[in-house]
């Protein structure tokens, strides 16, 4: 099969930026950011951390996030990310953050959630899944810096199950981990 599209780089009539347009019927291909969507699950006094089984960063701890899928929401995507993660069913009570990361194109929308019941396992992209006591978290083993703010956060707004959003440290875009 003959692909009648090839595409050029180019600004489109009306934009102001440089894009992927088609040479034959002139669709724009947009390139937008990923948007991914999480949770720092809060089961009493402790948080809930997955261990990645995959890259990037496997074998470091994070949150179960991932992204976003095509028609749901970012509290539908939280908590199938739960799920698929940490086999844990999650009630969300509030958005925690609104995180940007401009050097991989990323949006992550990280919310306040506790665990519905008691159950969590390993899910497929995790391998292994635990509840820590503050002082208990592995700073220096989290895999990605929105996972340190996130905590930290969350942190700060421990007795509330809802807060305004915050966002990326003042300068900080994520370009390397917290020391």
């Amino acid at each position: 099969m003959i692909d009648e599209h090839s595409f050029s780089r180019r600004v489109p009539s009306g934009d102001t930026l440089e894009r992927r347009v088609c040479n034959t019927c002139g669709f724009v291909d947009y390139e937008n950011p990923k948007i991914v969507v999480g949770s720092v699950v809060r089961v009493g006094e402790r948080i809930l951390l997955c261990r990645r089984a995959i890259e990037p960063s496997r074998g470091l701890w994070t949150l179960p996030a991932g992204f976003m899928e095509l028609h749901e929401t970012a509290e539908e995507g939280a908590r199938r990310e739960a799920m698929e993660e940490a086999c844990a069913a999650i009630r969300i009570t509030g958005l925690l953050a609104v995180y940007s990361i401009p050097r991989i194109s990323q949006v992550q929308l990280i919310h306040i959630a506790q665990l519905e019941g008691d159950a969590f396992a390993a899910g497929p992209e995790s391998l292994e899944v635990r509840l820590f006591d503050w002082e208990e978290i592995p700073w220096g083993e989290l895999a990605f810096p929105s996972v340190h703010w996130a905590l930290r956060h969350r942190r700060e707004v421990w007795d509330r199950t809802s807060c305004a959003p915050f966002s990326n440290p003042p300068g900080d875009l994520g370009d390397t981990l917290p020391r």
